[in-house]
Parts: structure tokens; sequence; C-alpha cells
């Protein structure tokens, strides 16, 4: 009964913290069930059996790697490209999307085992923590959430010395990048982000060609996902995985984002999402030629109120699933190709082509001609638009 009672899943990356957990948590004396969430597909930085092998080595009893991607796009990223949303302008919710999908995973496994404890390796100072402590509430409350670091307030220097101190040699060079990496990009947090003014040094970021030579792309959509590159058909997820390496060797994509953290402070992350980038603006170029004038303010209105949702940890607000069938129903018609042209750490969009385009028309060409009216109808129409502030202006006098 005390085996049970002390069984946990550990939201598992392989990285500094969730290996100090493991540590951790075994001289607590927990059963560890390592459960890596894959939300970017195999690579170097996430082989499941070296992840497994070091899981494993660290004290955990099981490592269980879940395959995700899929859930991922459909759940979370479509919506955010049919939203556009970037945080502040400039962030594609790189972590806040994933955190959504793993989360609910790691709940899901923590009941197929029988645990009463789920573990994560998030500080006390981060938006991961209510990200995470959000949806296991609400989807699993009757589990225990552990949150070692956090708890005892350890900084990133102090799991260092605890886990050489059990043998697990880590130095702080290699550690002092926090990385994390998935389908919607890659954020990067470094004693610099702590910082207002320093920049991430090259190291931080991935290597790039710097003789690449400029590259046409030709990204084609259809009701709003990306469903081929140059004519090559993929699945959604796989298309983006292949913009980011893409653009990882052009170096786009690079930035820092500064914003508010759920918490109320301001916070300070290095990324690297040239994909996402890519896509969203690629993807808003084609809406505003597909879409009318109100189909586009009020997307705006209502995906920037959704992007803020999903950064908050408040995905699982039923509101949210409301402002999904808004977006669905609004790419009806956002269907056609998009041209693009690639060069180092930057990217243009050349142009679209859509059968959809409300350019193409008989009745008027912008700043050319008027084939659909009048110019009497032109002075009529400014007469009337102007007349109720006309009225304000003659009885006010507030100019």
């Amino acid at each position: 009964m005390k085996e049970k009672s002390k069984k946990v899943v550990l939201a598992y990356s392989g990285g500094l913290d969730t290996s100090f957990c493991i540590a951790y948590l075994k001289d607590h004396d927990f059963e560890i069930h390592a459960v890596f969430v894959d939300t970017y597909g195999e690579n170097d930085s996430y082989n499941e059996e070296l992840l497994k092998k070091r899981a494993l080595e660290l004290g955990a009893k099981s490592f269980k790697k879940i395959k995700a991607l899929e859930s991922f796009y459909q759940r979370v990223i479509r919506f955010l490209i049919f939203g556009n949303v970037l945080k502040n302008n400039t962030y594609p919710l790189s972590v806040s999307a994933e955190r959504i999908t793993q989360a609910f995973f790691l709940q899901l496994q923590a009941k197929k085992i029988g645990a009463k404890y789920i573990a994560h390796g998030c500080t006390g100072a981060g938006n991961d923590q209510i990200r995470f402590d959000t949806a296991f509430q609400i989807l699993a409350p009757e589990l225990n959430i552990i949150a070692p670091i956090r708890s005892n307030n350890f900084s990133r220097k102090e799991e260092i010395k605890y886990l050489n101190s059990k043998g697990i040699g880590i130095n702080w060079e290699k550690a002092k990048y926090s990385v994390n990496q998935g389908l919607w990009g890659t954020t990067i947090g470094g004693d610099q982000t702590l910082t207002s003014h320093q920049p991430l040094p090259e190291e931080a970021f991935s290597v790039m060609e710097l003789d690449k030579k400029p590259q046409e792309l030709e990204l084609s959509l259809v009701k709003g996902e990306l469903l081929a590159i140059n004519g090559k058909e993929k699945k959604p997820h796989d298309l983006i995985k292949d913009l980011n390496i893409l653009c990882r060797e052009y170096g786009i994509g690079r930035n820092l984002h500064v914003g508010d953290t759920i918490l109320g402070i301001k916070g300070r992350v290095g990324f690297e999402a040239g994909g996402p980038l890519l896509l969203i603006k690629a993807h808003h170029l084609l809406e505003k030629h597909t879409l009318s004038k109100w189909q586009l303010f009020q997307k705006d209105q209502l995906s920037l109120f959704y992007g803020m949702m999903i950064h908050e940890g408040n995905f699982w607000d039923p509101v949210n699933r409301d402002i999904e069938a808004f977006l669905i129903q609004s790419q009806r018609k956002v269907t056609g190709k998009v041209f693009c042209k690639l060069f180092p750490k930057g990217f243009e969009l050349q142009g679209i082509k859509s059968k959809h385009d409300l350019m193409k028309h008989h009745m008027g060409a912008y700043g050319e001609k008027n084939s659909g009216w009048s110019a009497q109808d032109s002075e009529g129409f400014i007469k009337i638009t102007s007349l109720s502030n006309k009225i304000y202006q003659t009885v006010n006098h507030s100019l």
C-alpha cells in the first residue's frame, strides 16, 4: 500500500530541471514514472533511447514516450494559425501551446497506472507552474501535485550541486541555457534574458548557414491549413517541422520577447520560431485577400482574447470552444497559394493566388479607376459618411 500511495508521474524532458526532480523524488521514497510527451517528433535532442537511458539511470522506475504531435496540432496549433496569434505582436506562444497537450496526456497516464501524484519541474516564478497545475486541477482533481523546485525555491546552480552530490556530473556551462524545443518554436532562457538590455549570444541559437542563397517558397493552404510546400503535400504538422528546419538554416525567426507573466511580473525570453512566424504571416496575407473587412476586424478581437486565454493557462474554459467554432467557420474561403522568399535572417511575402481573391473583380481598381460607381456616387457617399460628425461639430464647436 505504501508503494502505491507514493507512485508519481513526472513530466519529463531530459533537461536539468526534470533530471533533478527524478533524483529528488527518489530520495523522498517516490516510485517515479517519467513521461515524455512528444510535441515535436524524433530528433537528436529528444531521442527516445537516450531519454529513457537517462531517466532510468537517475532512478526512475519506468519511462514512457507519448506521441502527441497530431493531437498538439489539431487541438491547439491550427487555431493559433487561424487566429494569427502572436503575443504582443511578437511571440507565437511556443511554450504555452505545448503545455496544454502535455498536461492532458500526463494526467491520462497518471490515471492509467493508478498514480496518486503528478509532478513537474517548474519554478515558483514562471508561467508553466500555473498552466500545469490549472490543467491538473480541472482534469484530474484527485491527483496530488508535486513541484520540488517550486516548493524549495531551488536555483539551477543548486540543482546542479545536488545532482553532483549524487554522483551525477553536470557542469554549469552545459546547463546555463534553458531550452525548450517544440513544433511551435524553441524558447531559450539564460543569464542574458534576466536583464533588460543583453542579447542572447549566437551560441544560444541553432547554427545557421552563413552563405545561404535566397530561396523562393510556394505555400499552399486549404481552408486555412498548410497542405503543401512547393507542391509537395504532407500532413500540416510535418510541413511546419520542415519550415522550422529550413528557417533555422537561414537564421530566420530569432527574437527576444518581453511580456507580462500570469503572475504579473515582466518576463523576457529568447525564441527561435521561423516556421510559425512565416506561416502565420503567410496565412494572414491570404486572409487579407479573401476575407471581408468585418470578418478581419472581428477575427482580430477574438484572436487576441483567445491567445491571452492560451497564454494564461485558461485553455479549458468553454468560451474557447466557442471561439474555435468561429475560427473554423472563418476559414471557409482561406484557400490559395502564398509566394514567399527566404534570405539570411529574414523573409518577405511576395503575393498570393486564390480563386477567392477579393481584389480580382470588375468593379474597380484601388487608386486607378471605378467601374461600379460614378463620380456623383462617390460624392454622395462621402457626404453621407461624414454627416454624423458634421452635425456633432456644428452643434458643439469642439474643434
